[in-house]
């Protein structure tokens, strides 16, 4: 089992940067996401925001385990935007991101050359820029129990300091936690092995 169980990510959408190549503008900015259904909504915002803009190009990379990542020339020579700008998000190490450049057009064609330098530095730029933090892989399970034993399972959660996300206090009692990747295998097995107590992933 993989017991990596820390990510890197950004803080919060990162402040406009500003790349200026041969007249050309390259506009960087990073957003922290968690699903693909964010990207368009984001780049609609700044087609509005650079309406004279030639070019939105992006690149995300979403999920720890298991990889989602997309880059898009929007219209560049092939692999010239999109993959400079993937190649960031890689050597940063960082997820669950979402990569823009936007690209005005300054009379001065670049070249391929130029275009993947350019792309790179603006998107190497904005990820420097951006505040880079470390989040915790967490493990969701619901616990299931009858009220009587809801000393039991409180002195474990106690004892193990889980945090709760929900709780359901009735006769038939649930209880969401959330506890780091790491210890989720242990934290599993000791609910698991309590007499009359359920423990399932979410």
């Amino acid at each position: 089992m993989n017991l990596e169980d820390t990510y890197k990510t950004i803080a919060y959408p990162s402040d406009e940067l500003l790349f200026k190549e041969k007249n050309s503008k390259f506009f960087g900015y990073a957003y922290p996401i968690q699903s693909e259904a964010e990207v368009k909504p984001i780049i609609d915002s700044l087609r509005k925001l650079h309406p004279n803009a030639g070019h939105y190009c992006y690149a995300y990379q979403i999920g720890t385990d298991t990889i989602v990542y997309r880059a898009n020339d929007d219209g560049e020579p092939s692999n010239t935007a999109g993959m400079p700008i993937y190649g960031q998000i890689q050597s940063f190490a960082v997820t669950n991101v979402l990569l823009v450049v936007v690209r005005i057009f300054g009379g001065v064609k670049l070249g391929v050359g130029g275009l993947i330098s350019a792309y790179k530095t603006a998107a190497q730029m904005t990820l420097e820029s951006s505040e880079i933090i470390e989040k915790t892989i967490d493990i969701h399970y619901l616990i299931s129990f009858d009220y009587k034993n809801i000393n039991k399972v409180m002195r474990v959660i106690k004892e193990k300091n889980i945090e709760i996300a929900t709780q359901k206090m009735e006769l038939s009692c649930e209880i969401e936690i959330i506890t780091r990747k790491k210890n989720a295998e242990m934290i599993f097995d000791i609910f698991n092995s309590m007499f009359e107590i359920e423990i399932k992933l979410l």
